[in-house]
C-alpha cells in the first residue's frame, strides 16, 4: 500500500472513529507499528491529526477529508460518470462547475471531448473551484470564468459575498453539481453551509441541473442543503444504485443515468 492510500485510509478511519490506537492501525492496514507512527507524526505536521501518546485523534477541521486524501475513493465509479455527463453538454454551452472530486473529473472528461476541441469558445466553464480552474486554464478553447471569493483549504472552493456577486451578474446553460449526499425528500446537500450558498446560487442561475455523485452518496443527507429534489433535473450515477433509490428519484421528477 502506498504512502497516500494509507493516509487516506487513516484519515478515513479516524474521521469514522475519532481516534485510533497505533497498534489498531497498524493491524487494519496489514503495516508495522513503526510506519503508523510515522504516518502519525507526518499527517500531525500537516495538521491533519493531533497526535496523542500511543496513537491519534481526529483534528477539528478533519471532519471532512481534504479534496486531495478524497480523490481515490470511488475512482473508477467517478471517472464513468463523469463521461456521461460531459456527454450532456453541447458544444458552446455556458456550464457551471462546483468543486468536489467528481466535478474535477467532469471537467477532464469535457477537456478531451473531440467536439470540444476548438471554437470560440467551445465552451464557457463557470466555476469557484481552483484546482477545475488551474486544469482547464490551458486548454485555449475554453473560456474560464472564476467567481472569486475566499478559498477553502478542504476542497480549493471559493465562498462568500465574493464568488455571489460575480454569480448574480451571469446566466448558465446547465450547473453540474458535487454533493455531499443527495436524498429525494431532503434534496442536494454539502458539508460546509459557505459551500452549500455558492453552490445553491450556481443552480438558481442555470437553466437546467444535473447531479453528479456516485451511489454511496444517494439517500443521505449532510449538514448544509444545497437545492430542492424538485430543482433538479438529472442525476447521473453508478450501477451500484438500488432500483429502489432510481425509482423514489425517478417518481421525483428526476431522470436517473447509471454508468
Amino acid at each position: 500500500m502506498s504512502r497516500d492510500a494509507r493516509w487516506q485510509t487513516l484519515l478515513e478511519l479516524l474521521v469514522e472513529q475519532g481516534r485510533l490506537d497505533v497498534d489498531e492501525a497498524a493491524t487494519a492496514l496489514g503495516v508495522s507499528a513503526a510506519t503508523i507512527r510515522r504516518d502519525f507524526d507526518q499527517l500531525a505536521e500537516q495538521q491533519m491529526l493531533v497526535r496523542t501518546r500511543g496513537g491519534a485523534l481526529v483534528h477539528g477541521v478533519s471532519y471532512e477529508l481534504p479534496l486531495r486524501y478524497k480523490t481515490a475513493r470511488q475512482a473508477s465509479e467517478k471517472q464513468r460518470i463523469a463521461k456521461a455527463v460531459a456527454d450532456l453538454v453541447a458544444p458552446g454551452e455556458a456550464v457551471g462547475l462546483t468543486g468536489g472530486t467528481t466535478t474535477t473529473e467532469v471537467a477532464r472528461a469535457l477537456a478531451v471531448r473531440p467536439e470540444l476541441a476548438a471554437g470560440s469558445p467551445a465552451l464557457t466553464i463557470v466555476t469557484n473551484a481552483l484546482n477545475i480552474a488551474n486544469e482547464l486554464a490551458v486548454r485555449p478553447q475554453f473560456k474560464i470564468v472564476v467567481t472569486g471569493g475566499v478559498a477553502r483549504p478542504q476542497s480549493y472552493e471559493l465562498t462568500g459575498p465574493l464568488a455571489g456577486g460575480v454569480l448574480n451578474q451571469i446566466t448558465m446553460d446547465v450547473a453540474v453539481l458535487g454533493v455531499g449526499a443527495f436524498d429525494v425528500t431532503h434534496g442536494a446537500s454539502a458539508h460546509d453551509e459557505d459551500e452549500a450558498g455558492i453552490n445553491r446560487l450556481l443552480c438558481e442561475r442555470a437553466e437546467r441541473v444535473v447531479v453528479a455523485a456516485d451511489s454511496t452518496k444517494l439517500g443521505k443527507r449532510t449538514f448544509a442543503r444545497i437545492c430542492a429534489t424538485s430543482q433538479v433535473g438529472t442525476l447521473v450515477t453508478d450501477t451500484a444504485v438500488s432500483q429502489e433509490t432510481v425509482t423514489a428519484f425517478t417518481e421525483a421528477g428526476v431522470r436517473v443515468l447509471t454508468v
